[in-house]
């Protein structure tokens, strides 16, 4: 992919996402860069894009050094408590925190640092057992919980959708995403500031810009088809 590709992908996404954002208002654009070496991830830059979301943080780590420093870096993936201690100083936000067991690393790892990490609560929204997230039945004391920690700040929520053939068949995931987000504002939690859903991907981010996402994650929509599909 080259400059001009790119910006092209980026401008045809933020049109789609224009067109489907008449009810919430237009989601930022995250570019999920997994596998894009640094020089092809550099080029999102410079068609305007900002933000960027690792999977991985060995790969996260490696290509750091030569990424354009005006990027603002996230943690995607699952994250191992093991690695907190890697990430705790280069993201800006983990948008994958799904357990208690990661929010009270992340909060020791943080408050040792005299900071607090910006975090994502992941919800399990398709009851799938080989995903992380938390279960609609847990969310709220589990938000609840965690803001309760010093080290961590919580910013909204993410999902991932299940993988369907139709993008509309996970239109109702998404609803019920949205259903929450609005929820938890509604409850005022004390340290809790609820404004980021983080939902679709290059597949379905049109369904989630319609039913309410603030921000949507692409990887193939902007890098083109790669050899693993994530996003």
């Amino acid at each position: 992919m080259n400059e001009s590709q790119i910006a092209a992908n980026v401008a045809r996404c933020r049109a789609r996402l224009g067109e489907a954002s008449a009810r919430y208002g237009a989601p930022e654009l995250l570019a999920v860069t997994k596998t894009m070496p640094p020089e092809v991830v550099n080029l999102v830059y410079a068609a305007g894009v900002a933000r960027i979301g690792e999977n991985r943080v060995q790969e996260l780590l490696q290509k750091l050094p030569a990424l354009n420093r005006g990027f603002t870096v996230e943690l995607i993936g699952q994250l191992q408590t093991n690695k907190v201690k890697y990430i705790v100083d280069c993201v800006s936000r983990v948008q994958s925190l799904d357990r208690m067991a990661l929010a009270q690393e992340l909060d020791r790892r943080c408050q040792a640092r005299g900071r607090a990490m910006p975090c994502l609560v992941q919800v399990n929204i398709g009851r799938e057992a080989q995903k992380g997230g938390i279960p609609e039945d847990e969310l709220l004391a589990f938000v609840r919980q965690a803001a309760r920690l010093k080290g961590i700040a919580i910013e909204g929520l993410m999902a991932v959708a299940p993988i369907a053939g139709d993008a509309e068949q996970v239109r109702p995931y998404f609803r019920r995403m949205r259903a929450w987000f609005e929820r938890l504002q509604g409850e005022a939690i004390a340290k809790v500031n609820m404004d980021t859903l983080s939902m679709g991907m290059s597949g379905d981010y049109v369904v989630a810009a319609e039913e309410g996402a603030t921000l949507v994650r692409l990887g193939s929509a902007i890098f083109g088809s790669r050899s693993i599909r994530e996003a």
